[in-house]
């Protein structure tokens, strides 16, 4: 059964998370200047005042619901999700998934483009936004993708493409690996696969510069992916009861991962942000969204990290924006990747590219699709 739904907080909801946001404990500021250290705690008061004192979560709603969004129960669980249908009929069933530390949020520019060629489903990840929140082990990418096939299926599509980043990445690949026959093609944004050691004596400019990044994200960027792979319920108390805490777990991954020159005000507004934050607020999803590091981060880093990936064989886009993380080159790419149509390489736009950037994001996403397409 699928079931209309629309978001909609309580008004005592809204008055609590004020009361928290006022009487945030904070902390001395960092002994250096910059990030350093974390979110520094001017730029974190200022954003916390601004959701206590002028953010409007009422028009956050009117935004949000103009997205046609429902839920159904797919293997056992709620799952939450957009699905805005295409007024051409030969548009292409599309499922695009978003990772962490992001939502349904980030497509909100996106979705509507795009149903120029596509019927757009996007789902919430398990134990995300609206979705429910699994009780028992085992949500990993392999059964979130098993998922999202039944939806698709559940919505009339037999056959479709899965595009995404972050976790949409893994999960796309996933699709392409278990269920081939189901898909058009994938477009994946970046692909994972580990740098090839057989390359590393003829590297070019941009693999030393993706080879330098991936090395400075593993010595100072990584304490989260660690936390939350280990130790999810911990940090989960602090991402439920405070608001000031979420923030700073997720806002310092949005200046880290956005291509802004060190300023996010360039790309994001505080509006847009928050927007984001709350759906990680409002259902109390900040523990849950982080068990989906503790079921799959560890895996994944280790088929990336030893190159013990299976091939897939799938019709294939990528794109690789600038400021990803990480960006590998078409060479290494095509060691799993086999059927490789479209490599595209935007000028701007970094791991929230949709969020960032929308129109690079919709002209590689319609790009990718004429490459995959039989006709070509």
């Amino acid at each position: 059964m699928i079931t209309p739904f629309e978001i909609r907080a309580g008004d005592n909801e809204l008055a609590d998370l004020r009361d928290r946001l006022r009487r945030t404990r904070w902390p001395e500021p960092a002994t250096v200047d910059g990030w350093a250290q974390g979110v520094p705690l001017r730029e974190l008061r200022a954003l916390c005042d601004y959701w206590a004192e002028g953010y409007d979560w009422r028009a956050a709603e009117r935004r949000l619901n103009r997205m046609p969004q429902f839920r159904s129960t797919v293997d056992g669980l709620g799952i939450h999700f957009v699905h805005a249908r295409s007024p051409h009929p030969g548009a292409v069933p599309l499922v695009l998934t978003h990772g962490w530390p992001g939502s349904i949020v980030e497509f909100a520019k996106v979705i509507g483009p795009l149903t120029d060629a596509f019927h757009v489903v996007c789902p919430s990840l398990p134990g995300y936004a609206f979705s429910d929140r699994p009780a028992a082990p085992g949500w990993t990418v392999e059964r979130t993708a098993g998922a999202w096939v039944q939806l698709m299926e559940r919505l009339g599509y037999t056959r479709f493409m899965a595009a995404g980043h972050g976790w949409g990445t893994s999960i796309s690949t996933s699709i392409a690996q278990q269920h081939p026959e189901r898909l058009i093609g994938i477009h994946v944004m970046p692909p994972l696969v580990a740098p090839d050691p057989a390359t590393f004596d003829t590297l070019t400019p941009a693999e030393r510069a993706a080879l330098h990044d991936l090395d400075a994200s593993g010595d100072s960027g990584d304490g989260y992916s660690l936390e939350q792979s280990t130790r999810p319920q911990t940090i989960g108390y602090g991402l439920v009861d405070s608001p000031a805490a979420l923030a700073a777990w997720i806002i310092e991954k949005f200046q880290a991962w956005t291509d802004c020159d060190g300023d996010l005000s360039t790309v994001l507004t505080r509006d847009e942000l928050l927007d984001n934050l709350m759906l990680y607020w409002l259902p109390g999803t900040g523990a849950a969204a982080a068990r989906m590091y503790w079921e799959s981060f560890r895996a994944v880093q280790a088929r990336f990290r030893t190159g013990t990936t299976d091939v897939v064989t799938v019709p294939t886009a990528c794109s690789i924006f600038p400021k990803e993380n990480p960006r590998p080159s078409r060479r290494w790419a095509e060691r799993r990747f086999t059927e490789i149509r479209y490599w595209g390489e935007p000028a701007r736009g970094g791991h929230f590219a949709a969020f960032e950037q929308p129109a690079l994001f919709v002209a590689e996403l319609r790009a990718g699709l004429r490459a995959v397409l039989p006709c070509g």
